[in-house]
Order: structure tokens, then C-alpha cells, then sequence
């Protein structure tokens, strides 16, 4: 089984947005949720893979493959396409908050959004509330 790639580093994550932002919007959004995520989850935001900055953590492990590790609660990514937003599980509670979201487009696992003013942070706040409180129920052993 090939080794998972994404895994928490020490990188420092305000370098990472100033030099993976490519554009001046995208690192302004990217500092913008730093302290919105941090603030929202009390977490402080670390580096997870080359270019993924989370929050928190838990441990997984899948019904599926046998494979576990650590991943974190909620993130986010600069990327140049769009911000990566890693912040839904498709509950009932999350369905219901994409209306409110605003302007994004769905990826398998994460929510593309252009710039942050295209969406409604306080409906991004809740969904991170979800996402956190289920992973917690889930994956009960660290969070």
C-alpha cells in the first residue's frame, strides 16, 4: 500500500501562503481564513502534505482499505484554480447549509470557491461546526 503523502509537517504555514498564492487576492483570502478557521476552531493552523494548512486532527481509520493515519478536522488550500475549502462530510446539516454558502463549486471531498467574498462566512462557520462535531463522533479517540 502506497504511503499517504498529506501528513502534518512543520512547515511554516504563513510562508506557504505567501509563496503558493498566486495572486495577491488569493494570499489576502488565504491569510483572511487562517484567522477565521483559527479562530473558529481554536486550533492553531499547521502545514499537512505541501500544500494543505488544517486545524485540529483525528485519527482515522477506514471501513473500507485497512488504511489509518491522522487528518486534520477542517482546512483549506490557496490553490491557483480556486481556494480548496475542506470543510463538508455531505450530512443532511451540510446539504442544507450549500444553499446559504454562496458562489462555489463541488470537488469529490472539498468545496472550490474563487475568492472568499463569493461566500457567506458565517454559513462556513457552521459548516466547519459540523464537520468537527462529526468527526468527533466518529473518530471518538483524538479531536
Amino acid at each position: 500500500m502506497a504511503a499517504i503523502k498529506t501528513t502534518l509537517n512543520d512547515a511554516n504555514v504563513e510562508d506557504f501562503i505567501t509563496s503558493f498564492a498566486e495572486t495577491e487576492q488569493k494570499r489576502k483570502d488565504g491569510f483572511e481564513l487562517l484567522k477565521i478557521m483559527r479562530d473558529y476552531t481554536g486550533f492553531e493552523a499547521k502545514m499537512w502534505g505541501a500544500s494543505m494548512i488544517g486545524f485540529g486532527a483525528y485519527h482515522y481509520k477506514s471501513e473500507r482499505s485497512n488504511r489509518e493515519g491522522e487528518w486534520p478536522l477542517v482546512g483549506f488550500s490557496p490553490r491557483k484554480a480556486a481556494i480548496s475549502l475542506y470543510v463538508y462530510m455531505a450530512t443532511p446539516e451540510h446539504e442544507s447549509l450549500l444553499g446559504e454558502l454562496g458562489k462555489f463549486k463541488m470537488g469529490k471531498g472539498c468545496i472550490y470557491v474563487n475568492k472568499l467574498s463569493d461566500i457567506n462566512i458565517d454559513v462556513l462557520e457552521k459548516m466547519m461546526g459540523e464537520t468537527i462535531k462529526r468527526l468527533k463522533e466518529k473518530f471518538p479517540d483524538k479531536g
